[in-house]
């Protein structure tokens, strides 16, 4: 799975799920940009990687059109585009939600995939190809108290659906990848906090065990890859099977592992 002589841009590439993008794409000949709010951060990712690094807030539509602008006058027409950029939420009560929170998850997770999505999808169809991989979630997908995150995890799995019908005439691919819980280092540190019930998040997936940023990392190289080349408009959960398992709850849960049956 090659990707060289192709240029990959990643947004929120500094960290987590968007830097093992990063450093898996370049180590299959990706020449790869890494854009992040933390343009300290995202130089040292593209100083490893061999790529480059450009600040940007998704949020701001402008700032996607000038990025855009920016690194295809510098490097040349960007092949992939990896959306994943975002931000958590605190699980909390409807009521206790700020506004301000609200506004900030859907300013970032949902309106700024779309302002990236858009700038550099734009210009792939005007040219005639791209690949472009959307970072949604499993909380897309389920009822969770997560009530200004799910929704707009959703909203960027149906927003795929969307663009891919829209730019598939003109060659550009779109899908989406909606991880499980993923041992990123947010998850990490608060789990060593004791926020977090590793045991628990492990035993609510059908294998038993968390993602890792390179698993979804994976899962974005195969739709980027020419492998999937018939492949769009796809939501791919990469979950350790958490979505098929929880409904086994009303039935007494999961069976246990046979071990080794004659």
């Amino acid at each position: 799975m090659s990707f060289a002589g192709r240029i990959a841009v990643i947004t929120g590439g500094a960290s987590g799920i968007g830097a093992a993008c990063a450093r898996m794409l370049a180590g299959r000949g990706a020449q790869v940009v890494v854009t992040d709010r933390d343009i300290a951060r995202a130089a040292t990712l593209a100083a490893e990687v061999g790529g480059t690094a450009v600040a940007l807030d998704v949020g701001r539509r402008a700032d996607n059109e000038d990025a855009a602008a920016e690194i295809e006058a510098r490097m040349g027409p960007v092949d992939i585009l990896v959306t994943s950029a975002g931000v958590l939420q605190r699980p909390l009560r409807a009521e206790a939600l700020t506004e301000a929170e609200v506004e900030e998850v859907v300013r970032i997770d949902q309106i700024g995939t779309w302002n990236s999505a858009v700038a550099f999808g734009a210009r792939m169809a005007r040219r005639g190809g791209g690949a472009i991989i959307t970072i949604a979630s499993i909380a897309g997908e389920r009822s969770m108290p997560l009530h200004a995150y799910s929704p707009a995890k959703a909203a960027v799995i149906e927003m795929t659906r969307c663009l891919a019908a829209e730019w598939g005439r003109s060659g550009v691919r779109v899908n989406a990848v909606s991880p499980g819980f993923t041992l990123t280092p947010a998850l990490a540190q608060a789990i060593a906090a004791g926020e977090r019930d590793p045991a628990l998040l492990e035993g609510s997936s059908a294998l038993g065990r968390m993602v890792t940023p390179e698993d979804i990392a994976e899962a974005v190289c195969f739709l980027a890859s020419d492998a999937a080349r018939c492949i769009t408009g796809i939501n791919l959960p990469v979950d350790a099977g958490w979505l098929v398992a929880g409904s086994w709850a009303t039935y007494g849960g999961l069976p246990p592992a046979r071990g080794n049956l004659p």
